[in-house]
C-alpha cells in the first residue's frame, strides 16, 4: 500500500509522487509527479526534469501504482442509481470518474405526464423503482439540472452525460404504436430531438429490439441523425439484431452514418448466439471499410460473455405493442400466447434476435415481486423443471407474475469474439451495467478492473497502454471533450491510482457487487472519492453537456 505523507508546500492542492503514468495517449508510460489543485491537473514533473519537484498540501506517494485518466463508461445504466445513491461505489470503485446514460433507446426524458408511467414500468427490470424518488422533470436540461443537484441535493459521485433515447422520443410523439412515423410526427421528433441537445445531450441512442425503438424504418432514423450531426453529436444505436442478422444490422447503422453524416458509435458491440461463434472477423472488416470510406466510427463493448436484459425483451416486437398493459393481455390471451411461442421456439423472434429461444442459457438475476426471489439464478429450463410444466409456460407465467419485471443473463457470447473486437483501433469500454435486481450482471461493479486484470495482464489481450486508451482517451474523443481523457498539464483532474500488479474485478456471477482490487485512489474533478480504498462520500460529480460545435481536440 502506498505511503500518505504530509509536506511543507503550498496550502491546499495534492500530488501524487513517483507514478508510472499512463497517460491514455497510448504512448509508453513514464514517471513522474503530478500535482492537482482547484479540479486541474496544474504540473506534469517527469523523472529527470529540471527544476524542484512539486509540493503540497497532501502529498501519496506512489510507490509502483500506475496514474491514468479517469475511465469513461461508455455505455451506463445508472439512470435512476446516480439520483438515488451518493456513494455509487459500483463506478467509483472502479475508476470510472464519467458516465454516457440514456442508452439503448429508453430512459427517463424527454417525457411527458401520459408517457412516463408507461417508461418507468417498461424499466422497471433494468433500474427499479426507487422508493420516494422525485419524477417531477420532464425535459432533458430539467434531468441534467437534477443530475447536477444528484441525491439529496449533494452532487453526484461520478459525471454523467446524457444520450437522447429514441424509444423514448417515439414514445412521446407516437406512443408505443407497432407502425411507420408520418412526416408531421418524424418532424415533431426532430424538433423534441434538436431541444434536448440544445438542452446537452451529447447525441441520440437507439434500442432496435425494444419496443417503441424498434418499429422506426431506416428513413425515419436518417432523418433524426442529420438533426444529431447538425448538433456535433454522435448516434449511439443498440442495433436490430446482435445474432442470426448481426452483420445486417450492423450494415444499416453504417448505411445510416453515411446518409446523415451523423458520427456513429455502436452500443455493446458484439457478435452473439452460437451462429456467430467465432465470426468477429467478418464485423471489424465490415467496421474497416466503413472507417476506409470516411464514416466517423467507435464502438463499445464490455468484457464478459453472457448480455443482460429483461426476460420480456425476448418477445416478438407485435407482442410488445401499445406498452406494458397490452403486452400482458397477450400473455393472458391463448391465441396470442400460442403465436408467441410459435415466434419464440420456432422461428426465431425478433425480440431474441432471430435466433430460437434456447431456455437452457435464459438465467432469471432479479425480479421486482419478492415473493418470486427462489427463481433468481435459476435458467427458464431449471425453472420448468421445478415447476413441472414446459419451458414456454414457465416463461410466461414469470412473465405474468412479475409484470414483465424479470431481468435476466442470456448465456449467448463468445470468447474469440469478444477478444477480437476489444483489440479494434475504434474499441472503448461500456459496462452495460444494471445495478438494479437480486443477482445483476457482474460487468456492472467489474467491467473496468476485468480489462486491466484478466485482459491485459493475465491474457496479454492488450497492453497497458493500449488498454488505458480504450477506457478514457478514446471515448474522450468521442465525447468532444477536450480536457479530459489524458494526464496532462491543464486537463480536468479525473483521475485513477492503480495497481497494474493487483488490479481485478471483486464481481462473481454468486456475488455480483463485490468491490474490485486494486484501485485505491479515484479522483474525480481533483477530489478524491476513493482514498485508500475507502469510498470518501465525496460527490464532485455533475453532468457533461454538449460542447459546442468545432472543438478540436489535441492528439
Amino acid at each position: 500500500m502506498p505511503a500518505e505523507v504530509s509536506d511543507e508546500g503550498p496550502a491546499g492542492g495534492l500530488v501524487v509522487r513517483g507514478a508510472l503514468v499512463v497517460d491514455g495517449s497510448g504512448g509508453t508510460p513514464y514517471r513522474a509527479d503530478a500535482l492537482i489543485g482547484d479540479g486541474l491537473i496544474r504540473e506534469i514533473h517527469r523523472e529527470g526534469d529540471p527544476g524542484p519537484r512539486p509540493a503540497a498540501a497532501r502529498a501519496i506517494e506512489a510507490d509502483g501504482l500506475a496514474l491514468t485518466p479517469g475511465f469513461i463508461d461508455m455505455h451506463a445504466h445508472s439512470d435512476l442509481a446516480l439520483l438515488t445513491d451518493p456513494g455509487h461505489e459500483a463506478k467509483a470503485a472502479q475508476g470510472v470518474t464519467l458516465e454516457v446514460l440514456g442508452q439503448d433507446g429508453l430512459s427517463y426524458a424527454p417525457v411527458d405526464d401520459s408517457t412516463l408511467p408507461g417508461l418507468r414500468r417498461q424499466l422497471a427490470g433494468w433500474n427499479g423503482e426507487p422508493p420516494g424518488l422525485d419524477w417531477s422533470w420532464r425535459g432533458v436540461g430539467e434531468y441534467l439540472d437534477r443530475l447536477d443537484a444528484g441525491p439529496q441535493g449533494r452532487g453526484l459521485a461520478v459525471n454523467a452525460a446524457y444520450l437522447v433515447p429514441h424509444g423514448t422520443l417515439r414514445a412521446l410523439v407516437l406512443g408505443w404504436e407497432d407502425r411507420r412515423a408520418t412526416a408531421a410526427e418524424t418532424a415533431l421528433m426532430n424538433r423534441q430531438l434538436a431541444l434536448a441537445l440544445e438542452q446537452g445531450a451529447v447525441g441520440l441512442s437507439a434500442g432496435l429490439s425494444y419496443s417503441p425503438g424498434m418499429y422506426a424504418d431506416t428513413g425515419e432514423l436518417v432523418s433524426l441523425c442529420r438533426t444529431v450531426a447538425s448538433h456535433d453529436g454522435y448516434f449511439s444505436p443498440h442495433h436490430r439484431s446482435y445474432g442470426a442478422h448481426a452483420l445486417d444490422a450492423y450494415a444499416e447503422m453504417i448505411e445510416v452514418a453515411r446518409r446523415s453524416g451523423c458520427a456513429l458509435h455502436l452500443a455493446h458491440a458484439t457478435m452473439n448466439f452460437q451462429v456467430n461463434a467465432g465470426r468477429a472477423d467478418e464485423l471489424t472488416a465490415l467496421l474497416d471499410a466503413a472507417l476506409a470510406d470516411g464514416v466517423d466510427l467507435t464502438l463499445d463493448t464490455y468484457p464478459y460473455l453472457p448480455g443482460s436484459t429483461t426476460l420480456a425483451a425476448l418477445l416478438p416486437g407485435w407482442a410488445t405493442a401499445g406498452g406494458p398493459e397490452r403486452t400482458l393481455a397477450r400473455l393472458a390471451d391463448p391465441a396470442a400466447r400460442a403465436a408467441i411461442r410459435t415466434a419464440l421456439e420456432q422461428q426465431g423472434s425478433d425480440g431474441c434476435h432471430g435466433v430460437v429461444a434456447d431456455w437452457d442459457t435464459v438465467q432469471i438475476s432479479g425480479v421486482r415481486n419478492p415473493a418470486l426471489r427462489p427463481a433468481v439464478g435459476l435458467t427458464v429450463s431449471q425453472l420448468a423443471r421445478r415447476d413441472r410444466v414446459e419451458p414456454f409456460a414457465a416463461y410466461v407465467a414469470l412473465l405474468r407474475e412479475d409484470s414483465l419485471g424479470t431481468t435476466i443473463l442470456q448465456h449467448v457470447g463468445d470468447e474469440q469474439n469478444v477478444r477480437t473486437i476489444m483489440r479494434h483501433p475504434a474499441h472503448t469500454g461500456g459496462s452495460d451495467g444494471l445495478l438494479a435486481g437480486d443477482r445483476p450482471h457482474p460487468r456492472a461493479w467489474g467491467t473496468f478492473p476485468r480489462y486491466l486484470g484478466h485482459y491485459v495482464r493475465e491474457q496479454g489481450v492488450l497492453g497497458l497502454a493500449e488498454c488505458v486508451q480504450h477506457l478514457s482517451a478514446r471515448p474522450a474523443r468521442r465525447l468532444r471533450l477536450p480536457d479530459r481523457g489524458l494526464v496532462r498539464s491543464g486537463y480536468r483532474a479525473d483521475l485513477v491510482l492503480l495497481d497494474p500488479d493487483t488490479v481485478a474485478a471483486g464481481a462473481s456471477y454468486e456475488q455480483p457487487r463485490t468491490p474490485p482490487t486494486g484501485i485505491p485512489y479515484v479522483l474525480v474533478d481533483g477530489v478524491p472519492v476513493v482514498d485508500d480504498h475507502r469510498r470518501t462520500g465525496a460527490t464532485p460529480g455533475r453532468s457533461v453537456r454538449r460542447s459546442p460545435t468545432g472543438v478540436s481536440w489535441p492528439i
